[in-house]
């Protein structure tokens, strides 16, 4: 068993610290109960940390406050979409704060999703996910819907030369002809900005 326990930790260890998951994640070459009983030890022994029903994470640590952080809200929702097989994108807040462009630590955080609607409790905030037409999960890759939500969250009138230069940063400069490809059928001003904020990646 130990064995087990060992060879389930290295592949959690090899995604690194903030990764969330299931126990499915494993189903490939462990059975269940051996998968459930691993997972069981794991916790126990404070090497990862179950975070709701059937979810663990291999949890970030605060140096600086001694202790371990809360679940990583993007981690968790991309396992519930790799468990359910959803498509999903950061809407609002979620988007805005991993762009690092909000300081806010909100207590929901809202995912588009083809999937139904469902919101889990996950420490201290609420995971929600919102059933919505394909085109707004449907980029190619995932910063494309990333910058078309935060956009849309701050709005048009709050946009400014400074904000795009925040944009600017927060994205690879490989990704801008590809974000650019990705986003041409959103609407007529955010894809102004998103023009904008690749505009000096690309002639740079």
């Amino acid at each position: 068993m130990q064995d087990i326990n060992s060879k389930i930790l290295f592949r959690i260890y090899g995604h690194g610290r903030g990764w969330a998951f299931f126990p499915n994640e494993f189903a490939g070459e462990f059975g269940r109960k051996q998968i459930d009983n691993a997972l069981s030890d794991l916790a126990a022994e404070g090497k990862i940390r179950r975070i709701c029903r059937g979810m663990y994470d291999y949890p970030k640590y605060s140096e600086l406050l001694g202790q371990e952080l809360s679940p990583d809200f993007d981690q968790v929702a991309r396992a519930f979409a790799r468990k359910f097989n959803w498509r999903i994108q950061p809407s609002g807040d979620a988007a805005l704060n991993l762009l690092g462009l909000s300081t806010q630590v909100p207590g929901k955080y809202i995912y588009l999703s083809d999937g139904p609607n469902r919101s889990y409790a996950i420490g201290n905030y609420k995971l929600e996910f919102k059933k919505t037409v394909l085109k707004e999960v449907g980029f190619k890759h995932r910063e494309s819907g990333i910058i078309v939500q935060a956009l849309k969250a701050l709005g048009k009138e709050r946009i400014t030369p400074e904000l795009l230069g925040k944009f600017r940063k927060a994205i690879d400069a490989e990704m801008c002809p590809k974000i650019l490809k990705d986003t041409k059928t959103v609407t007529g001003w955010v894809y102004d900005c998103i023009k904008e904020i690749c505009r000096e990646e690309l002639n740079g």
